[in-house]
């Protein structure tokens, strides 16, 4: 049984995946760059946490819970190429997420 602050938390992140499946606009580069995650991460979390509760999934599935449609549609339609100075945040905050996780 589901405990009270689980309840919450489900509704929380079912907010957080409405919100960014609407907020097409922000890009997972900038996302990346500026939060240290993104929609990919969210989908691998989503992932892991399903195989831990032994229900298998592939990473297809997962992205499509989260992007709200298959990944190769919201590409085509939503990401746009991204520019040097979007990489290099990005490349910074991956340093610091390994930082702070203790691995580097």
């Amino acid at each position: 049984m589901k405990t009270h602050s689980e309840k919450i938390e489900a509704a929380v992140f079912r907010r957080l995946i409405e919100h960014l499946q609407q907020r097409t606009d922000v890009q997972n580069i900038d996302l990346m760059g500026h939060a240290g995650f993104c929609r990919n991460c969210l989908s691998d979390w989503y992932q892991e946490a399903a195989e831990d509760l032994a229900e298998p999934m592939d990473k297809d599935t997962a992205r499509e819970r989260i992007y709200g449609m298959p990944y190769a549609d919201y590409k085509a339609k939503f990401q746009t190429k991204a520019t040097d100075a979007q990489l290099k945040l990005m490349e910074d905050s991956v340093a610091k997420n390994k930082q702070v996780r203790g691995e580097g």
